[in-house]
């Protein structure tokens, strides 16, 4: 999917999967638009290390926030849902729904966390830099190693062993190639 100044949002959305984050606009434009159109729950809590914005474009469903004051907020067509920077945050779709993420083109550090669903404790926490490493890249990268280690999908507060999480339904590869093929052509 190439990026473009001006786009069909429902049109792009039909090219879009499951938490693809997938930039839309040219890499040289600040803020960036970022797509997904998701039909389960977000696998992990992403924290952006900038501040962000959320758009419900269609469905509905909730965006979940750890370490905050408000535990979740619900999501309908048009809705707009700031995200300050650190704030843990995971989307829950009823249903299938388009989301776009407004965030800065250089979006510096972002993270992931899962936590236990027993208990609350932190099962993984990692953080990476934008500028060295796409984060469908870290995406597919933390949860590969999380699926290999029995011991860290185990909760050490409650014991709790969580199963592996299904890659099959990410195109996290996919979306990483084809960003580093504009980065590419644009040099």
């Amino acid at each position: 999917m190439a990026r473009k100044k001006t786009f069909q949002t429902f049109k792009e959305a039909a090219k879009t999967g499951p938490y693809d984050e997938r930039p839309l606009l040219p890499e040289a434009i600040d803020l960036q638009l970022h797509m997904s159109r998701n039909d389960h729950a977000q696998p992990f809590f992403l924290i952006c290390g900038k501040d962000t914005l959320l758009c419900q474009m269609n469905g509905a469903g909730r965006v979940v926030f750890r370490d905050s004051d408000v535990d979740h907020h619900p999501m309908t067509p048009g809705d707009y849902i700031y995200v300050p920077a650190g704030m843990p945050h995971r989307l829950i779709p009823e249903g299938e729904s388009v989301t776009l993420r407004y965030k800065a083109r250089d979006a510096g550090l972002e993270g992931m966390a899962i936590y236990c669903e027993s208990c609350g404790s932190t099962l993984l926490r990692e953080v990476w830099d934008t500028s060295a490493e796409i984060s469908q890249d870290a995406y597919f990268r933390i949860i590969s190693e999380f699926n290999a280690s029995r011991r860290t999908r185990t909760c050490d507060d409650c014991a709790e062993v969580h199963p592996e999480i299904a890659l099959d339904r990410y195109r996290w590869t996919q979306i990483s190639a084809e960003i580093k093929a504009e980065k590419a052509k644009a040099v």
